[in-house]
């Protein structure tokens, strides 16, 4: 019954996705703890019943909100292609790197859909651990890289789910690959984190670096990523990119999110400052947790997939994975619910020994 499909796929795993309860607070999901405002909402209203033809498909070459990046992240237009949030962007660089010439090489734990995306196009994925303060094992990804046909190398800055930034060796190893690897650096939470290597573009024409509206800019329900890289690269990715990938209201949401994005930058102190109350609160209560430069905290309880479920049973979402437990940052009253429920599951910890 399975004989028309690749082989690969039958042992593929998928994302993991689930019919979320309204009532649920979710911490699970790394989301902006707050909506947009409603002046913002009133606009995109507007879009709607207003100046927004239905009955037309969107202009595909969205030349306005790449402007718009483009004096963001003060570069030019050439320097950026648009994706449905940053997972066709992951798609799209596999398949001008890697589809039937080699794999792709990641850090163990990072964002799932990198390894997710390569097997479902019949990539191989070669993967190194990180110690315990979450830097890979620049020793066996180099002995990886030249002993294998690796053609793609994969980086979160700041990686998810651990929330820690590059270090700086492994910079100058990702500095040192050569220009037929391609290097991608996923700077999701950049709104979080400040930091950026954005200015090292134009010395590495192999480098790309994916950012998206989904986590700091508030719009994950409207899938906007970006891709900034050499025009020769942006050029390739606009060849596989399929027409009219992303929703009018999509772009334009995107566009007023840039054009005010003062404003909802303002609120990013607040996430920060929960973080970091987060981190001391995982920290006194006895577990081993990780300072972060996202918006979440990853920290490990020795009994971390029945803390998970225990906390999902009384309302409160969690995400176990990589080992351990990614917390995302909510609204201070979601705050408030969280240490609620984790103080009546408290048996469950196992303190951390230094």
């Amino acid at each position: 019954m399975t004989a028309f499909l690749r082989p690969e796929l039958l042992s593929a795993a998928a994302y993991h996705l689930e019919a979320i309860a309204p009532e649920l607070i979710k911490l699970d999901a790394n989301e902006f703890p707050y909506d947009l405002p409603p002046d913002f909402k009133q606009k995109l209203s507007a879009i709607v019943s207003g100046d927004l033809a239905s009955h037309l498909y969107p202009d595909g070459i969205y030349q306005e909100l790449k402007q718009a990046i483009a004096d963001y992240t003060a570069l030019t237009p050439d320097y950026i292609s648009l994706g449905n949030g940053s997972d066709e962007l992951i798609r799209s660089l596999l398949l001008i790197s890697c589809l039937g010439r080699g794999g792709i090489l990641l850090a163990e734990p990072t964002f799932s859909m990198y390894g997710i995306v390569a097997q479902t196009l019949g990539i191989a994925v070669f993967r190194v651990g990180r110690d315990r303060h979450w830097q890979a094992d620049l020793d066996k990804a180099q002995a990886l890289i030249e002993r294998e046909n690796i053609t793609a190398v994969f980086v979160v800055h700041p990686n998810s789910p651990t929330g820690n930034l590059l270090t700086g060796e492994e910079i100058a190893w990702l500095k040192s690959l050569p220009e037929h690897i391609l290097v991608v650096i996923d700077e999701a939470y950049f709104e979080f984190s400040g930091c950026s290597l954005i200015s090292e573009l134009g010395n590495f024409a192999n480098w790309v670096i994916l950012r998206t509206f989904s986590k700091g800019l508030r719009l994950a329900a409207y899938r906007v990523g970006y891709a900034i890289a050499n025009p020769v690269i942006i050029e390739a990715l606009e060849k596989v990119r399929l027409p009219y990938n992303l929703p009018t209201i999509s772009a334009r949401a995107a566009q007023l999110v840039l054009d005010n994005r003062a404003e909802l930058l303002a609120e990013i102190p607040e996430v920060l400052k929960g973080r970091d109350q987060l981190y001391q609160g995982l920290i006194n209560s006895g577990v081993q947790a990780w300072q972060s430069s996202a918006n979440f905290v990853f920290c490990q309880t020795g009994n971390d997939l029945a803390i998970a479920q225990q906390m999902r049973s009384q309302g409160v979402l969690i995400r176990h994975m990589g080992g351990g437990l990614r917390i995302s940052i909510g609204t201070p009253e979601q705050m408030v619910q969280f240490w609620r429920v984790w103080s009546e599951i408290k048996d469950l910890l196992k303190p951390h020994s230094p």
